[in-house]
């Protein structure tokens, strides 16, 4: 096992962005994605990284883009280090294997988030009134339930350590127009079904995921990470059992975790023991072997 990568710091790049777990360096007109392996939880990192993390993203985003790539242009130029910039060639051992090069698109200032069961903050909701978002569901429904068909649910854009907000289709109508609203509803659905059905078939349940969409020279491109434990709630298809919350192959286990805990949520973060640790990272493992039946 590789020693884990907190935070990266390299003295000749130009770093852009620190966030929860990814530093984003500039290099040329593009972009340099670092997968460390830190952790978040209800919006806090945590001070214990998990061994392997990044490299387990990294390896899962690429499998992704690829698999995904006739739906929708992604920002992957290469993961090759040996074909990066010069200026990256004396850190090209800390990248190999956790980082990407991309190209420069413009985020866009909404999360995507598609929903295919009842899980997480629209549980919680659902449970006070049935129209969530604007969507009036079915009555009835338990915790953990399939939708009759998935759901386009997009959010606000937070600060670090501030949470994002659901918000309705006709909010996010407001914000990027109704053309490039419907536009990215269809890329977004389009992107959870096939993705759905393969890991459907490798054993796997993805109740819900977040896509980050961009622009780039005028088109609309899959940017970020995509469809990883960090973005999705990946669930054992064996062990789907509705009426409760799932056992799953994400960090939901470390927040399931944390929720026993007499913490209020907010920095700083306890100190995780190394059961748990050792868990969260044989559970993104587990994710990576079942979807690309391959180990980093």
């Amino acid at each position: 096992m590789t020693t884990p990568v907190s935070q990266t710091n390299f003295a000749n790049l130009h770093l852009l962005h620190r966030g929860k777990v990814r530093d984003l360096y500039e290099v040329e007109d593009q972009l340099l994605m670092v997968a460390s392996d830190r952790i978040s939880a209800f919006d806090v990192i945590m001070d214990d990284p998990i061994p392997n993390k990044g490299a387990i993203l990294t390896k899962l985003s690429l499998f992704w883009f690829d698999y995904l790539k006739d739906i929708v242009p992604n920002h992957l130029i290469t993961a090759n280090v040996e074909e990066y910039p010069a200026i990256c060639a004396p850190y090209r051992d800390q990248l190999a294997g956790r980082s990407l090069l991309v190209k420069k698109a413009k985020p866009l200032p909404v999360e995507c988030i598609v929903r295919g069961y009842l899980s997480g903050s629209f549980w919680q909701a659902y449970k006070k009134d049935p129209t969530v978002c604007g969507f009036a569901l079915p009555a009835g429904m338990q915790e953990s339930d399939k939708f009759p068909e998935p759901l386009f649910t997009p959010s606000t854009k937070a600060a670090l350590g501030l949470h994002d907000e659901n918000i309705s289709v006709a909010e996010m109508e407001k914000i990027v127009g109704k053309e490039q609203t419907a536009r990215i509803k269809e890329i977004c659905v389009r992107l959870y079904e096939k993705a759905a059905d393969y890991a459907r078939s490798k054993g796997i349940i993805i109740a819900d995921t977040k896509f980050e969409l961009g622009i780039y020279n005028g088109e609309i491109i899959l940017i970020d990470e995509v469809l990883t434990p960090d973005s999705s709630r990946f669930w054992p298809e064996d062990q789907y059992r509705p009426g409760a919350g799932q056992p799953s192959f994400d960090k939901q286990f470390l927040r399931d975790y944390l929720s026993t805990l007499n913490w209020g949520k907010t920095p700083p973060p306890p100190k995780l023991p190394q059961e748990i640790i050792d868990k969260t990272a044989s559970r993104y493992r587990e994710a990576l072997l079942k979807i690309t039946g391959g180990d980093i």
